[in-house]
């Protein structure tokens, strides 16, 4: 059986979803507010792919080191809402239907972002 890492399309398959995953937390109301301030540093945009697609490539199996900073670290501060924290989940989710991730991997990415769901939520 393949690893997530492969059902997920591997660097490059992560890269592409991690863009548009992006693009749609600018687009979603009950989000968008938090990511708008970074139009303004493609830098940090840039700087925060890259850690999300390591993150996502070393938690599914893939060659990526994470060298960012822990969840609770990350979202410190941030005061992140369960209602936002499931507007982030449904982004994540609607995007890997929209690259034809398989059901099956969709799940396993579900497990994962609701195991790290006390590691954000009111940071």
């Amino acid at each position: 059986m393949n690893t997530l890492y492969e059902r997920l399309g591997g660097a490059t398959g992560i890269s592409k979803m991690v863009d548009d995953i992006v693009e749609a937390h600018l687009n979603n109301p009950v989000i968008k507010a938090r990511f708008l301030p970074y139009l303004d540093k493609p830098e940090r945009v840039a700087e925060i792919k890259k850690h999300t697609c390591d993150f996502l490539g070393a938690g599914s199996g893939g060659p990526e080191k994470y060298t960012g900073r822990s969840m609770p670290e990350s979202h410190r501060g941030m005061n992140i809402s369960e209602a936002e924290y499931m507007a982030v989940v449904d982004d994540i989710l609607g995007v890997m239907e929209k690259h034809g991730i398989d059901e099956s991997a969709r799940k396993d990415v579900l497990a994962i972002t609701y195991a790290l769901k006390g590691e954000i939520l009111h940071q």
